[in-house]
């Protein structure tokens, strides 16, 4: 693992250099300069403390043998006897990385009585199908599942293991990665894979001001999470894969967990389930000009969601946020109205059919990603488009 060195006869002004570091890792003890658990590695140190700082490289560290990791794994969530859509999302994306690096595409299903399930799996592209029915895993509990899954990773040793961004998975992916002592990406919004099999891992990192880029060369396997319509459901094929029945001891499937009942959480639908969304921004100047949107927005049919500044403001619920700390929305149409489009509400939304924004600022990010720019007042554009929809059904 790589580590700071710190050449303390170069140190001059021990008090400069300790202010240097944004997260506080650099304190002075006895008068020298050390480094302690708050370093994050972000090298601002090695740019500014004038060869006093030096990375090192741990080449004594364990090299993992990549050649004996092979295959995109993709973890099957089974909600209510159905599979969660994230899941054909996921193998989509697997298939993609796995033809760069001609790996086979792998799927863990587990459950009770879910073998048929397991046929839908393979129209969507998987290779194989790892397939896990114990009465235990019929409910979501973490252990067994967690036991499952080390199971499968034990003896096919997959290089990369993709798993939903849902509360199931992220419950599952992080204790998993714990016990293989390997590292895991959530919240990815770009995959990419490169010919040393390495996954590159991209997501928004603090709050959103930038785009982290992750790999993990030196271990096995790479675990990486993604939210639900983060990438495009596939076309389903014709199957030409396998499924591999597997079982568990009664060891393995042991918890300490009893589940006496469930009770099915009435469904609500959603800013993720609209196919027309009109969302509002800072560009708003108080919250009863939301009614024009909401206007807007039944015209066609529409729901209207927000950035995350009108959630903190209490203008809007947290259930109508667009972004990686809200919702990821795919709609057919999206008229963003004065959302300048910062990274962490671009994540969220991007995958958009038609993206319209609405924006006085022609410099606005969301210009970037938007199929139609619009520069201009939103309290100017939206009446008309109100007045110009309400002209045109008149004459229907």
């Amino acid at each position: 693992m790589a580590y700071i060195k710190i050449h303390q006869e170069r140190v001059q002004d021990a008090e400069a250099l300790a202010a240097i570091c944004p997260f506080k890792a650099i304190e002075i003890q006895d008068g020298k300069l050390s480094i302690n658990a708050g370093c994050r590695l972000c090298r601002l140190c090695l740019k500014k403390g004038n060869g006093v700082f030096e990375l090192i490289e741990d080449d004594d560290a364990p090299q993992v043998d990549k050649s004996a990791w092979r295959g995109i794994a993709v973890v099957a969530e089974v909600n209510e006897g159905h599979i969660h859509p994230v899941t054909f999302e996921l193998l989509g994306k697997a298939r993609e990385l796995a033809n760069k690096i001609k790996h086979p595409v792998y799927c863990v299903l587990g459950g009770d009585n879910v073998a048929h399930l397991a046929q839908e799996l393979l129209e969507y592209g998987a290779d194989e199908v790892f397939l896990y029915e114990h009465q235990e895993l019929k409910h979501f509990r973490a252990e067994p599942y967690t036991a499952m899954l080390e199971d499968f990773i034990k003896a096919i040793k997959p290089s990369v293991v993709l798993v939903g961004g849902t509360i199931t998975g992220r419950s599952l992916a992080p204790r998993t990665a714990a016990r293989f002592h390997t590292g895991l990406t959530a919240d990815c919004t770009v995959l990419d894979i490169s010919d040393s099999t390495d996954l590159d891992q991209i997501r928004p990192a603090y709050g959103g001001n930038i785009m982290a880029h992750i790999r993990t060369p030196k271990h096995r396997p790479q675990f990486a999470t993604v939210r639900y319509k983060i990438f495009p459901i596939p076309q389903k094929c014709t199957p030409n894969g396998k499924v591999t029945r597997r079982t568990l001891t009664k060891d393995a499937l042991a918890t300490a967990i009893e589940i006496l009942s469930v009770t099915p959480k009435a469904k609500e639908s959603g800013i993720e389930d609209a196919e027309v969304i009109i969302a509002g921004g800072r560009g708003l100047k108080k919250p009863e000009d939301l009614a024009m949107l909401q206007e807007l927005a039944e015209l066609l049919n529409g729901r209207v969601a927000s950035s995350r500044a009108l959630v903190e403001a209490g203008w809007t619920d947290p259930k109508q946020q667009i972004g990686l700390s809200g919702r990821t929305v795919k709609p057919k149409l999206l008229i963003t109205c004065g959302i300048s489009g910062a990274i962490q509400f671009v994540a969220g939304m991007s995958g958009s059919e038609q993206i319209i924004a609405i924006n006085t600022d022609p410099n606005a990010p969301i210009f970037k990603v938007a199929h139609v720019a619009i520069t201009g007042d939103l309290y100017q554009i939206i009446p008309q488009l109100i007045e110009g929809i309400k002209a045109r059904k008149a004459t229907i």
